[in-house]
């Protein structure tokens, strides 16, 4: 069985989630710093879970600014992230359970 998603990743997926975006989208969306977006995009879409294409360059030479590669969740990243959502709801209900029991 594989490991389960931990946050970071389930964070990069839900940013990606609503649309085919870029790296620094998800920088931006997440907040995360890039040298955690990347690694961990390419481990994403060596585990199948995003898909990415290059646009094309004349959009980028248009518009003066490097070429992007756009990231899109695959039928499996789909599900990793509702699973993971799911785990992490149930994390959260059982801290804040803990929590209250300890404060009464």
């Amino acid at each position: 069985m594989p490991r389960p998603l931990g946050i970071t990743s389930l964070q990069i997926l839900a940013a990606i989630r609503s649309r085919m975006t870029y790296g620094l989208d998800i920088v931006a969306i997440t907040g995360l710093p890039s040298g955690t977006v990347y690694p961990t995009l390419a481990r994403l879409k060596r585990g199948g879970l995003v898909s990415a294409r290059w646009e094309d360059q004349r959009v980028a030479e248009r518009e003066g600014r490097p070429r992007r590669r756009y990231y899109e969740l695959t039928g499996a990243g789909e599900r990793a992230l509702a699973e993971g959502a799911s785990r992490m709801a149930g994390l959260a209900a059982e801290l804040e359970a803990r929590a209250v029991g300890r404060s009464g």
